[in-house]
């Protein structure tokens, strides 16, 4: 097949083409789409390679007119078939730089090195479904092997970059850590909690308390089901509690039997994939993120610049973001009983969700901008031009 080269191919700014396996709801991809719409357009042109598919409604959330997307339509398993192909893309499109996203899209930097794409950088967002601890040896060796054909590795947390550096054997000076940056004005507090479209819970007295994301066994909503279970039946602040879970995905089935099972259908709302996230959040009270592994959370952080407290398992890079006592708490992961005594102390205790949700928003404010991680990877991408 015959790819067409777009109009822009031929222009002077130098060209970024971001590989990733899907450009759907995600927070990667959420963190792509910011890149692109903050990045200055006269510095760079940017297209998006999705080896599986790019959705049309997730691609109109980039504002620019500019920006190509392409689905490879890959199908499972090794993507060496798709490799004469994404060579012939490198060669017509001619990027600068190719930027490969986490395990799945790394070894598209093969057919981009002999492309000849003059410089190939790597991210490491957050642990694979199948490796939520990192610890698998055969992934570390993957990653070993195809680290040749990548010029600079970016780490999201300062987890993965040990885990980089440490088991991969990638040399530190190869390594740069780049969080990821919210939109605060997207993503502002509210004085007092809102309404939001679909949502039965508007009543001043109740206590809402919400996570979002895809619902998979990584971000474990099955644990937050059970610890909204556990604290509805202590007392006082437990009856006040409700619990919303926005997003979608293939363990949809099994959250809603153990909402059933729970005996809690009646304070749920499963919400569903939205694309009104700043206006969920501003539904809620206390935001909860159960994950049993992360990167960095672009939801921690959009909850933070929410002015919402967090309570968050203690994985990955989510310590780097939550300050335990001061923006939120951190519990063990896959503890629904640590969970509910957290989310807890948030219901009876307005003053303390006031108090942390202010200091997560001043958080993120001073070290997680968007505009910060744009100069970040502008930089970056200089450096290697």
């Amino acid at each position: 097949m015959t790819l067409a080269v777009p109009a822009y191919a031929a222009a002077q700014r130098p060209l970024v083409m971001h590989v990733l396996y899907s450009f759907d709801v995600g927070g990667l991809e959420n963190g792509v789409v910011n890149l692109i719409n903050h990045m200055p357009p006269e510095r760079f042109r940017h297209v998006v390679v999705a080896l599986a598919q790019c959705a049309p409604d997730f691609c109109q959330r980039v504002q620019r007119a500019d920006v190509e997307f392409i689905s490879l339509h890959k199908l499972p398993g090794h993507g060496i078939k798709l490799y004469p192909r994404f060579y012939r893309l490198c060669r017509q499109l001619r990027p600068a730089i190719v930027h490969t996203r986490n395990l799945a899209a790394l070894e598209f930097t093969v057919p981009a090195g002999l492309a000849g794409v003059p410089a190939r950088v790597h991210g490491e967002h957050g642990w694979d479904s199948s490796d939520p601890g990192g610890t698998q040896r055969k992934y570390q060796l993957l990653r070993r092997a195809y680290s040749p054909f990548v010029n600079r590795y970016v780490a999201l947390s300062g987890q993965i970059e040990s885990y980089l550096t440490e088991r991969v054997g990638i040399a530190a000076s190869r390594v740069e850590r780049i969080c990821n940056g919210v939109d605060t004005l997207r993503f502002q507090p509210a004085s007092t909690r809102q309404a939001v479209a679909g949502s039965p819970f508007y009543e001043s007295d109740v206590v809402v308390v919400g996570t979002v994301g895809r619902m998979q066994t990584v971000k474990d909503q099955l644990n937050l089901v059970r610890a909204v279970a556990i604290a509805r039946a202590q007392g006082e602040a437990g009856a006040r509690l409700r619990l919303v879970i926005a997003g979608d995905g293939p363990q949809r089935a099994e959250v809603e039997a153990e909402v059933a099972a729970s005996g809690i259908g009646d304070i749920t709302w499963l919400a569903g994939a939205r694309s009104d996230v700043p206006e969920v959040m501003r539904a809620l009270d206390i935001f909860a993120l159960p994950s049993q592994a992360e990167g960095i959370s672009n939801t921690i952080l959009e909850a933070m610049a929410s002015g919402l407290p967090v309570a968050a398992t203690d994985v990955g890079g989510n310590a780097e973001l939550v300050a335990a006592g001061e923006t939120g708490a951190l519990v063990p992961a896959q503890d629904p009983h640590a969970m509910a005594q957290a989310l807890l102390r948030y219901t009876a205790d307005a003053a303390l969700r006031q108090s942390h949700g202010t200091a997560g928003r001043q958080r993120v404010e001073r070290s997680f901008s968007i505009d910060n991680m744009v100069e970040r990877y502008t930089r970056l991408y200089q450096s290697l031009l």
